[in-house]
């Protein structure tokens, strides 16, 4: 008997809202499909050129600092990639936004809440003993009609992509810092010891002039200017070996160590400048550039969020059921059952045009992310240009200074042997010393811009490549 009571009662409750709420639906659902306005299709707002102006023949690995064939350059890479406290942040932040993923994925499920009640009632007309006790679950699933919720989802999921390449573009521009660090601590040590070098020729030199002042051949102030040419080759070096601490201190913080830890390896030397890579064509490059790929899963991100804000003009219609049984004591609790099954719709009508705001305004963050996209992808095709046009200036320079030092060597022999031999003045032999010397300076530090030239068209070129905390976590 009590079943069936149980069983009329959810009955009457099930006729009594499906009865008045379907028919509803049913026409809200038939006007409100037909006038549903639809997002529209995201593409760029720019022509992609056929191919770039140069390129080689030498196709780029994914871990592209490998083509310098640097067994040091490499193991610090690694290293770093590994322990590097901004890709580790990074990484929680991409665990986060896929984790908002699974969040928001849960509406696609009903929810289920359950609630125990208990107490005493003064003064007790009802329960014996005044205690009552009360135990009940409910669940609530919204349909999504319009596709709000899975509009919302798909935003969350495009976010996490925009994250996941963030990720990437974090580990490519940490590989790349630490290349041109490692560049730059190879120059300043071959500075160093070219520095050495030149302090040599020059105390040689000294000798020599100080030997014919003793005879009376020279002037005093010949041998001034030459010691003052010396010290400033021993501020030079100062200041080098000062730029190679820092350096170490700057490979430190780049593996997440503290400065002053020791580093394995140093470079010897700078290495050769490999064969020009492969470009490509624009239109791969797009797709593989991490930076722009955040770009362009921001706009879809955005473009989902405008079709929830859509969605969200539109009645909304839920499933709600309910059970739960009342006793006077926890013995009884769970004697006699109720149910309830219900259904809402709940309909949007006036809202003072905060729905139309809402809506609009997701249209114009969508609009600003294309053009944020476009201007991405160009700002991507102008550096690889960039890259290839210094690159043959670079070339061209490194060349002219390499005549330019030979010449100055044979000016500085040839005034040298004038000199000594009474037919020169020694400020011209002076000054063609330093200028030879500035020169084989100059010489070396623009080959390390020539190889930071080349790292920026890797970089360019790149796109993601697996890391180590990848593997770990997988």
């Amino acid at each position: 008997m009590l079943k069936t009571g149980m069983r009329l009662r959810c009955n009457k409750i099930l006729h009594s809202n499906f009865s008045y709420i379907l028919p509803g639906v049913i026409l809200l659902t038939s006007i409100f499909v037909g006038c549903a306005r639809k997002t529209v299709d995201v593409s760029l707002p720019a022509e992609l050129p056929d191919e770039f102006s140069h390129t080689g023949e030498t196709s780029v690995p994914d871990r592209w600092w490998a083509v310098y064939n640097d067994q040091d350059l490499n193991a610090l890479i690694d290293s770093a990639l590994y322990s590097n406290f901004n890709l580790k942040s990074a990484w929680e932040n991409l665990r986060a936004a896929r984790l908002v993923v699974d969040r928001e994925s849960s509406a696609f499920y009903p929810s289920v809440d359950a609630s125990l009640q208990g107490g005493i009632d003064y003064p007790q007309p009802d329960y014996v003993g005044g205690e009552s006790f009360r135990f009940g679950l409910r669940s609530e699933y919204e349909v999504d009609l319009w596709g709000r919720i899975r509009s919302s989802i798909e935003a969350e999921q495009y976010r996490a992509r925009a994250t996941w390449f963030d990720y990437q573009s974090t580990a490519l521009m940490l590989s790349s810092e630490i290349v041109s660090t490692w560049f730059e601590l190879a120059e300043a040590i071959n500075q160093l010891e070219l520095l050495t070098d030149q302090m040599k020729v020059n105390e040689q030199m000294l000798r020599l002039l100080r030997a014919r002042l003793g005879s009376g051949l020279i002037r005093s102030v010949d041998v001034l200017r030459q010691k003052q040419l010396l010290e400033s080759n021993y501020g030079q070096q100062l200041q080098v070996e000062s730029d190679i601490a820092v350096l170490e201190h700057e490979l430190n913080l780049l593996l997440g160590r503290f400065p002053r830890s020791e580093i394995d390896a140093l470079p010897d030397s700078l290495p050769v400048l490999p064969p020009l890579p492969e470009t490509g064509i624009p239109a791969d490059l797009v797709m593989r550039r991490p930076d722009v790929q955040i770009a362009y899963n921001r706009l879809m991100a955005a473009d989902r969020d405008l079709a929830s804000a859509i969605s969200s003009k539109y009645p909304r219609f839920s499933l709600v059921a309910s059970t739960s049984v009342r006793a006077n004591n926890l013995s009884q609790l769970f004697e006699d059952w109720a149910y309830s099954l219900a259904g809402n719709l709940l309909a949007p009508i006036f809202r003072g045009g905060a729905l139309n705001a809402e809506a609009n305004r997701a249209e114009a963050v969508k609009n600003q992310l294309l053009y944020d996209y476009a201007q991405s992808v160009l700002i991507a095709l102008r550096e690889v240009e960039d890259a290839l046009v210094r690159e043959t200036i670079q070339l061209e320079r490194i060349h002219s200074l390499s005549e330019q030092a030979n010449l100055a060597e044979k000016a500085y022999r040839q005034l040298r042997l004038e000199y000594f031999n009474g037919m020169a003045n020694y400020i011209d032999v002076l000054t063609a010393l330093n200028q030879e010397q500035q020169l084989r300076r100059d010489l070396l530090f623009e080959k390390r811009i020539m190889l930071m030239i080349r790292t920026s068209l890797y970089r360019s070129l790149a796109g993601g490549f697996e890391t180590p905390i990848e593997n770990r976590n997988n």
